[in-house]
């Protein structure tokens, strides 16, 4: 996932900061713009996880801070939901002028709520998708139910949300109860995903509801189960940017990728950014990949994880082969592997001369059943004699070649 930092002008001529988050290829299909939540900014790690989710089906997506938030010019004091709503219409707009027009529009929390205001003005988005979004945008008015007095009678106040200061104005109430969305959405025709966590204790699954009846098919609702309100856990926010990714393949037309064809055993592709890269094997496709500390994403396993696999996966269907031959009640097999390099001379069986590291497997055998001491031994010694263990001892020769001059 290639991510550049870019900047557009809202209405009032303010520079508001965004990333433009593109597939591995930097070819994106068609193009997304999120809307984080109101009190979050586009940095937030369950937006680049949602994000990732849908760069890896080739989506570009574009997320920015609203006026006044996180690195983007104005004063929060001066906002409303009315020009959080103004922003992503302008944010859609600078999207179609330098890149493509959204098809898509994503919005979080308060930020789903305003995305449901905007979309029927972007005439380019097929799919919406909400996520812990209020039905009313005065739901957030609770927020300040301790400043409400004082925020009437002097006009402002500054209030805590999410921990973090922000001072509001009178007029902010105001917009936001003089806006409702139930009509907005009943006339929004266009598909709409609406997902909610049943256990989120800022914004309740009973806003979830609302939206999801004042709109018209085609419509779907996912619940995100245990998550909180921010998917504050990696495995929601991963989860909810795969869902959507495979949610819209029905609303948009995806491109089919080219696939991967080699006459050979197995094929492999690495593009033009980063590090992830396809595998085809036979029939079955895989992706590998580096962890983030060296510059990969860590979407995938490592190329050395999936050789250590390959030697636990050979380990054990070897042991279940040789078991069921001897009609042993061996029930699983699990295999714990972890590779590293050693000095040479801390290695006491190895053949290399002894000086510098080697590279060294360590394998534990874990075997359910009720097994003997003896069968249990037998079976250690056979896990030696599998087909890659083998391959790993004996000298392997790799014979290089340029494709083009075969």
């Amino acid at each position: 996932m290639k991510t550049t930092k870019v900047n557009f002008f809202n209405a009032e001529g303010e520079k508001l900061a965004a990333r433009l988050e593109l597939p591995v290829d930097q070819k994106p299909f068609t193009y997304a713009l999120f809307a984080h939540c109101f009190t979050c900014n586009k940095n937030l790690t369950a937006i680049r996880n949602i994000s990732r989710g849908l760069t890896l089906r080739g989506i570009g997506v574009l997320r920015f801070d609203f006026t006044g938030l996180g690195e983007s010019e104005g004063d929060f004091a001066d906002t409303n939901f009315s020009s959080n709503v103004q922003d992503l219409i302008t944010a859609a707009e600078f999207l179609a002028e330098n890149y493509g027009a959204p098809e898509i529009m994503i919005g979080h929390s308060l930020g789903g709520a305003a995305t449901l205001m905007a979309a029927p003005s972007v005439s380019s988005a097929q799919a919406v998708v909400t996520i812990g979004a209020p039905a009313d945008p005065a739901h957030v008015l609770h927020l300040f139910d301790e400043k409400i007095e004082e925020i009437q009678a002097q006009g402002y106040a500054t209030v805590s949300i999410g921990g973090r200061p922000f001072t509001v104005k009178e007029q902010f109430l105001r917009d936001l109860e003089a806006t409702s969305l139930a009509d907005t959405v009943n006339k929004m025709r266009k598909a709409l995903l609406v997902m909610h966590s049943p256990f989120d204790k800022i914004v309740g699954i009973n806003n979830a509801g609302k939206i999801y009846d004042a709109a018209r098919h085609p419509k779907s609702f996912v619940t995100l189960d245990t998550a909180d309100h921010l998917l504050m856990d990696k495995h929601d926010s991963l989860y909810t940017g795969s869902v959507i990714a495979t949610w819209l393949t029905r609303y948009i037309d995806f491109p089919e990728a080219p696939e991967l064809h080699s006459d050979k055993q197995v094929v492999v592709r690495t593009g033009p950014e980063g590090y992830l890269t396809e595998i085809r094997a036979g029939n079955h496709h895989l992706v590998a990949d580096e962890p983030v500390k060296v510059g990969g994403t860590d979407l995938g396993p490592t190329p050395y994880d999936l050789l250590v696999a390959a030697l636990g996966a050979c380990t054990s269907m070897t042991l279940r082969m040789y078991a069921d031959r001897k009609q042993w009640p061996l029930e699983n097999i699990i295999v714990h592997l972890q590779h590293s390099k050693v000095h040479a001379e801390d290695c006491a069986d190895s053949e290399q001369d002894r000086k510098g590291k080697i590279d060294q497997i360590a394998r534990q055998l874990e075997l359910e059943g009720d097994l003997s001491a003896e069968q249990r031994q037998r079976l250690k010694e056979i896990a030696d004699r599998c087909p890659v263990h083998r391959t790993l001892h004996n000298e392997i020769r790799v014979v290089t070649q340029l494709r083009n001059d075969v």
